[in-house]
């Protein structure tokens, strides 16, 4: 079942606008995404049961029924605040019998088996509900990805899958330690992750641990990761042996903390010239106090990136990009939507700079992993195709007229 704002569904939008009209202007000011996304799930719910409109075995009211809330699980505050949603539902539809103990179990289930819809870029635009999908189960190395193609979600295989074999996708951003993944399952989906990644030994689990988010070794060229030593008040590279000072690491990432809020303000107000100077200072800090491959490091490079991009320095923002795609290959899979889009953002700088040749083998680096995750037929993928045969002629054109020159020389 999806709900949100539909066209197509326009006896669904006729009640939604007249529950809407009749509001006043302080109810409608009260009125979240996700209690409008409750209202058009109850009136979809009235139009199928009056057969207003047509039931699928892929939309109805008893997949929603068939999830499950995790009442018991929740804190009292929470249930006080869902209860208080589920009345002000009951304000928006006064005219329709309501049980408001199953519209506050609905709030419940909402949290933890909605959608975030984005575009094709990953770029959120609204919240829907799936309860097909809310079916899959997670991984944090999943066989399969969520895409959306308008309205339409999509799972894709990132891998040929074995008959039998389940079907699994991330509930969460993988980009993370071990401890933070299973904090934000946990929080939001509540149960504990036994995938592989999240059962790897304790030395392996400490090692990836603290290259996503630990400090460097003293020595640029070691890249070994540091361990805290409390009785020498020091962190020790397990690779070298050097140790670094606590108080020196200390000074550092108070600093980095001090900048960071000062520059997120700035950027919130929309000067990206000021934020741009700030933020590049905060990436010199990070780079002497982490490890090359920082999930911090890899966060401000991509706020760099999209900052140079509004300010439309290309050549900056092409740097940054570049810096970003060795820990997007760490931090992901090999076929994974976010390198591939990383690919096709660092192809669009080289093709505005003209850097031909970079720009194709992005482009086709791009195209390979965003076949697999987005397919080929919608407008986005068919776009990165047209560019992609555009940058092949221009780069065959130019080796064939460098070709011309030497015979002529």
């Amino acid at each position: 079942m999806i709900l949100h704002h539909q066209k197509s569904e326009w006896k669904l939008h006729q009640l939604e606008c007249q529950a809407l009209a009749a509001l006043t202007e302080d109810r409608k000011k009260m009125l979240t995404p996700t209690i409008r996304l409750m209202v058009r799930l109850i009136l979809k719910a009235k139009l199928q049961e009056g057969k207003v409109i047509p039931t699928t075995p892929m939309d109805n009211y008893g997949l929603v029924d068939a999830l499950v809330s995790h009442m018991s699980d929740i804190k009292e505050e929470q249930l006080v605040l869902y209860a208080q949603m589920a009345n002000l539902v009951k304000l928006v539809l006064p005219h329709m019998e309501i049980n408001l103990k199953e519209i506050t179990a609905n709030f419940s289930k909402l949290a933890c088996n909605a959608h975030t819809i984005c575009d094709s870029e990953l770029r959120p635009l609204g919240t829907g509900l799936y309860p097909v999908i809310s079916i899959i189960n997670h991984s944090c190395i999943p066989n399969c990805v969520l895409v959306f193609e308008g309205r339409l979600a999509i799972i894709r295989a990132l891998e040929p899958i074995a008959k039998g074999k389940e079907i699994l996708i991330s509930y969460i951003e993988t980009a993370a330690t071990t401890k933070t993944r299973q904090n934000d399952l946990k929080k939001q989906y509540f149960f504990t992750c036994n995938c592989p990644r999240c059962t790897k030994s304790p030395c392996e689990e400490l090692k990836e641990d603290a290259l996503l988010e630990g400090y460097r070794c003293k020595d640029s060229k070691c890249g070994g990761f540091l361990l805290q030593d409390s009785v020498k008040k020091s962190f020790t590279c397990q690779y070298c042996g050097l140790f670094r000072d606590q108080k020196e690491i200390k000074i550092i990432a108070g600093e980095v903390e001090r900048i960071s809020e000062k520059a997120s303000s700035i950027l919130s107000c929309g000067n990206f010239i000021e934020a741009s100077t700030m933020y590049k200072t905060i990436e010199q800090l990070e780079r002497e106090l982490y490890n090359p491959e920082s999930i911090r490091l890899l966060r401000t490079r991509d706020t760099l990136l999209k900052i140079l991009m509004e300010l439309k320095d290309w050549e900056g923002a092409l740097t940054y990009c570049k810096l970003t795609i060795p820990i997007y290959q760490k931090v992901y899979r090999e076929i994974h939507p976010m390198l591939g889009l990383q690919y096709y953002t660092c192809g669009k700088l080289e093709w505005l700079l003209e850097h031909t040749e970079d720009a194709l083998k992005s482009f086709t680096q791009a195209a390979d992993i965003l076949r697999v995750t987005h397919g080929t037929s919608s407008p986005f993928m068919r776009e990165l195709l047209s560019r992609l045969e555009e940058a092949r002629a221009e780069a065959s054109y130019k080796q064939s007229a460098n070709g011309d020159r030497m015979i002529e020389d």
